[in-house]
């Protein structure tokens, strides 16, 4: 009859996920995914230590997922440059998922990851700069 706790701290973290969502600004919104991207692949990495494949393969391909959405939102006209050396640069995180999936590789999924926190603190750093200057 009643949901466990589990379930109510559930769906609070989906309604404060939600809400930022809702009102963030684009800068904002790469932010969460590029944080979504990196929770989700430490998560993998996890499962890959206890050996869980289907769990490892279900929060890769999520994280293939929003590396995939982030690629594909680049504007390039605008970027320029850096836009182009990001697009290649989500391509091979990508190909470092892959296989880091594929033969169950943590030092594949390391890079990636270590990739994905550069990226992500680069990206943090622009909104730091932006309100101080």
């Amino acid at each position: 009859m009643y949901a466990s706790s589990r379930q109510f701290a559930e769906q609070y973290r989906k309604v404060g996920a939600t809400s930022s969502i809702l009102e963030a600004d684009p800068h904002k919104l790469v932010q969460l995914l590029l944080e979504g991207a990196c929770s989700r692949l430490r998560l993998a990495m996890a499962h890959l230590e206890r050996g869980d494949q289907a769990a490892k393969g279900k929060a890769i391909s999520r994280t293939c997922d929003i590396v995939s959405h982030l690629a594909a939102t680049l504007e390039h006209e605008r970027g320029g440059e850096i836009a182009q050396n990001l697009s290649a640069l989500y391509d091979y995180i990508l190909l470092k998922l892959t296989e880091g999936n594929l033969h169950n590789d943590r030092a594949a999924l390391q890079e990636a990851l270590d990739l994905l926190t550069q990226i992500e603190a680069g990206w943090s750093a622009i909104a730091a700069n932006a309100r101080n200057g």
